[in-house]
């Protein structure tokens, strides 16, 4: 297992110097930088636009830019937010862990109920409750995430049942630990029902098939004619392998935490990751914008990784180093 992930973890190597390559480059397509915008200002002379352009090695070419910032990178250091005035690490770690709270509680929500609902699903196949599943699904599917959301900040402010976008209160510095956390979980509603519907009604479609497709093989049969009871025979054998394939989507899932969920995130106001790429590249702070392009794809392929080894660990059947 150790020298696999070690393995694994080295190919990452080549893989995030390619991607930073590409999407640096694409960076520098766009017309212009943040120091464009400031010469607008008449107040600021194009000596000092200049001087801060070669202070900040915006002057240089292309390449000598990215082995600069590249350098930097690697040992640690994310460069300077032209926008906010202070380090990227920083800026990262005060909205990151909103981002996490959120995609955390929206996967531990999806999980919970599509799996269960693709099984009952399964189990009660071309029944009413399975007929009536299956076209609420197909009609979520159609629905997108950000019109959703609009749909729910218009019902929640009608009702006034939920507050409306944001992730606290005003009066939040005001209240207990407990009102806190009671208060985010309230804020936490809408955005979470919102990016969870989409996902839920794919993952018990699949569970759904996998174990119709389970509950035909042989050894199910087996252990049907053996007399066992019929939820050991669904549970312990069939929803087992049923979800072996599920675990592979674990990887995106994982890589979703961080980048999924923006447009939600922008929609409801929620201060999280995908806020700051979009205040980030409309003021072409490419700094900040690239340390998120980075911190999306190293999760992506940690999380394909991760996959692989949930799926060893669930299947003994599967080998890591084959």
């Amino acid at each position: 297992m150790f020298r696999y992930i070690l393995k694994r973890l080295i190919q990452m190597i080549p893989l995030l110097i390619f991607i930073s390559i590409i999407s640096f480059g694409i960076s520098k397509l766009a017309p212009g930088d943040f120091l464009t915008q400031k010469a607008l200002n008449p107040s600021i002379s194009p000596e000092t636009i200049a001087a801060e352009r070669s202070r900040l090695g915006l002057d240089q070419p292309v390449p000598i830019q990215y082995v600069r910032w590249a350098t930097n990178f690697v040992q640690g250091d994310m460069g300077q937010s032209f926008m906010y005035r202070t380090s990227v690490s920083s800026l990262i770690v005060q909205r990151l862990g909103n981002t996490l709270i959120l995609g955390v509680a929206a996967f531990i929500f999806t999980w919970l109920v599509a799996i269960p609902l693709g099984i009952a699903m399964a189990v009660r196949q071309y029944s009413t409750f399975d007929k009536v599943a299956s076209g609420l699904t197909f009609f979520l599917l159609g629905i997108p995430e950000f019109f959703l959301a609009l749909l729910l900040l218009f019902a929640a402010a009608k009702t006034g049942v939920l507050p409306v976008g944001g992730m606290t209160s005003p009066d939040f510095a005001y209240m207990n630990g407990f009102q806190q956390a009671i208060d985010i979980g309230l804020h936490l509603i809408i955005p979470v029902f919102a990016v969870a519907v989409g996902s839920i009604a794919i993952l018990q479609r699949r569970m759904r098939g996998n174990l119709l497709d389970v509950l035909g093989e042989e050894y199910v049969r087996t252990a049907r004619a053996k007399g066992l009871p019929e939820n050991r025979v669904i549970y312990k054998h069939a929803v087992r392998n049923a979800i072996n394939p599920l675990v592979t989507i674990l990887g995106y899932e994982f890589a979703s935490l961080l980048s999924g969920f923006a447009l939600v995130e922008i929609i409801i106001g929620w201060p999280g990751m995908g806020m700051m790429m979009l205040e980030a590249l409309q003021g072409l702070d490419m700094t900040l914008a690239m340390a998120g392009i980075m911190m999306g794809a190293f999760m992506l392929l940690v999380g394909n990784l991760l996959a692989d080894i949930l799926l060893a660990l669930v299947d003994p059947r599967i080998k890591l180093e084959a």
